[in-house]
């Protein structure tokens, strides 16, 4: 009856996210007559994998400024990934938005997504705490900004904006869809005007978490925490295209000014910027 050196230890070694498959059977069921032994949790970064039959591979996963080293067995799936993620940072899966090159499909397994050792894993969401700490009063916040502005001359109208509109929509502008929601394209939005007329283009760059503003003499590369809110409006007369601003101050200077914005992409620009994630 008693219990063999290193058991425990054993236990312990079983690999992250594997379901406790190609380990010890005691993991899995108790010979008959003996009290069936559950395996502790294992931690983060576990040892034995050499012994455990199953591939792995190490993960950086990253959320919230917070790093975790993992070792992920590559022939689970995305779904049991977000399980193992839950476990890490409390983030219930349904609110995970877990990137690699890409929305990571739940249904295929890290071998046929081709994570290799070393991956970040990029992860956005907040947790319920979270959400009712801060969400309402900043979405309290937006509200009160979008009816300050109601009150005020349309944007399109304003002198200074009319310098730039006046030149006419871009010849190699994106196409538009009018009344219709899209995720953002896998290529940069282009075609489109600044403040000074100029072409710039916007590449969202989500697995470093920043906007890149890119004009023909150089390139902004802006996390994403240090927009503080995007406004934007129909161009009257074109309204399947609207003109938007990027606060990245506390005053109207600030505003960074884009002008001729394809309207389908407008609410994904907004939630993707402002850390809602709803169209991804």
């Amino acid at each position: 009856g008693a219990e063999e050196p290193g058991m425990e230890a054993e236990a312990q070694e079983l690999p992250l996210g594997c379901g406790g498959e190609g380990g010890s059977p005691a993991a899995g069921r108790s010979p008959e007559g003996e009290e069936r032994r559950e395996p502790p949790q294992a931690s983060v970064s576990n040892g034995g994998d050499e012994d455990s039959g199953r591939e792995l591979v190490e993960l950086k996963v990253i959320w919230n400024k917070n790093k975790y080293d993992v070792k992920f067995c590559l022939d689970s799936t995305g779904a049991e990934l977000k399980q193992k993620i839950h476990s890490l940072t409390g983030l219930p899966p349904a609110m995970q938005k877990v990137m690699f090159k890409g929305l990571l499909p739940e249904e295929k397994t890290l071998r046929e997504i081709k994570v290799t050792n070393g991956a970040k894993i990029m992860v956005v969401g907040s947790t319920i705490n979270d959400v009712l700490a801060v969400n309402t009063p900043k979405e309290a916040a937006q509200q009160e900004v979008k009816a300050e502005e109601n009150k005020k001359e349309p944007l399109c109208r304003q002198k200074q904006h009319r310098k730039v509109l006046d030149k006419g929509k871009p010849d190699d502008v994106m196409p538009s869809v009018k009344g219709v929601q899209e995720r953002l394209p896998t290529v940069p939005l282009s075609g489109m005007y600044n403040k000074s007329g100029g072409k710039v283009r916007l590449t969202f760059k989500l697995e470093q978490d920043q906007l890149w503003i890119g004009t023909k003499e150089r390139t902004e590369k802006l996390p994403m925490g240090s927009i503080k809110n995007v406004v934007s409006e129909p161009i009257e007369g074109h309204e399947d295209y609207h003109m938007m601003a990027f606060q990245l101050g506390p005053t109207e200077a600030s505003y960074y000014w884009v002008y001729w914005v394809p309207t389908q992409y407008v609410d994904a620009i907004k939630d993707t910027v402002l850390g809602k994630w709803q169209y991804f």
